[in-house]
């Protein structure tokens, strides 16, 4: 299992005034799956190819268990890269096009058979060793990549939005099989997603990047449950966020005073953001307060609510059943105190400048 640590990476293309990738730092443990996670054009993509070394690092260091690895050529780096379009040799069999890099390592042909049949076998493609690629759905042109890139042994797997060409069905079936066969090989694995939610479901940890800039680097739940800025909570799904000052444990608003548990933050202006389902209904008490309904919308197994908080619209997930209140009516909500995330205002300011 390899290690793979960036530090101070950074990328700016040929032509170009500005970063594609500024003084990224990170440290990926060995047999991890990691996810860079961002918007379209925030550098993950580009990360990820300086890892396999297909671009050149502008400043900084890549290294594979403490071992520089910024000069070493691709074909040598044994960091092996799956692309979202597969790059399928079309004139090759599906048993030629995953032995290939065995071939070009000059392996005995009877090695490159077993360890073809091996990964038929892992890849849940026994009968398709004889077929084209133009015979293959595209998730079996995806298990046929990644297979390819397996075979090698590499000591890094990088993907490059695996799922994105894939239904919603596939993308499942995918997931599910990616995780396993990471579990199963323990390889370090490197995957780019724009995907909250894929992130989320195969990721030990999240990358998230915005603009080149690396903006929180942590489990999954905890871009959930303690987003490090409101630009964070709102990429995670979560517009709730209320303005007001921290006074010891308690958070001044002004749709109301709230407790609130110990924080790490300094008495002041903050931002207080709580998750869509924690925000409860229909209650009064300690936490309570009024605001509007302006829409609520039955979704089966349960309700959602459009509530207007201090000017903000506010998501709020609610039981199916609850009838009470109807669109346009004022009704009583409760934060409970240890739902409430706070984020100094200053703190979410400077951590999103470049």
């Amino acid at each position: 299992m390899t290690k793979v640590t960036l530090k101070n990476l950074r990328k700016v293309y040929p032509g170009s005034n500005v970063a594609a990738v500024k003084n990224l730092n990170l440290e990926i443990n060995g047999g991890e799956l990691i996810a860079l996670l961002g918007p379209s054009g925030c550098g993950k993509t580009t990360t990820l190819k300086m890892i396999a070394g297909l671009h050149p690092v502008t400043s900084g260091e890549v290294l594979f268990d403490s071992k520089l690895v910024n000069f070493i050529p691709p074909e040598r780096r044994e960091a092996v890269m799956v692309y979202q379009n597969y790059l399928l040799f079309p004139y090759m069999s599906i048993e030629d096009n995953i032995g290939f890099g065995l071939k070009m390592r000059h392996e005995k042909k009877e090695v490159i058979a077993e360890k073809v049949k091996e990964m038929l076998k892992l890849m849940q493609l026994e009968g398709f060793e004889k077929r084209k690629p133009s015979q293959l759905s595209g998730g079996q042109k995806q298990r046929v990549a990644l297979a390819r890139a397996l075979i090698i042994s590499p000591k890094v797997l990088l993907l490059d939005e695996p799922l994105s060409n894939l239904d919603a069905h596939l993308r499942d079936e995918m997931r599910e099989l990616i995780l396993s066969i990471q579990r199963k090989l323990n390889v370090t694995t490197v995957f780019v997603t724009h995907d909250q939610e894929e992130a989320v479901l195969l990721a030990d940890r999240i990358a998230l990047m915005f603009n080149g800039v690396l903006q929180q680097y942590s489990e999954p739940k905890e871009f959930y449950e303690k987003p490090a800025t409101r630009k964070i909570a709102a990429f995670f799904g979560n517009r709730n966020v209320l303005s007001g000052v921290k006074v010891g444990n308690i958070l001044k608003t002004n749709v109301g005073n709230f407790n609130i548990m110990d924080f790490d933050v300094p008495d002041g202006a903050v931002s207080a953001v709580i998750r869509p389902e924690n925000v409860e209904l229909g209650h009064s008490g300690e936490n309570s307060f009024k605001a509007l309904i302006e829409r609520q919308i039955y979704m089966g197994t349960y309700t959602r609510y459009k509530v207007r908080v201090d000017g903000i619209e506010w998501d709020v997930i609610g039981a199916p059943n609850f009838q009470k209140n109807r669109e346009n009516e004022m009704a009583d909500f409760i934060l409970p105190k240890d739902k409430i995330w706070l984020i100094k205002n200053k703190e979410d300011t400077d951590s999103m400048a470049e």
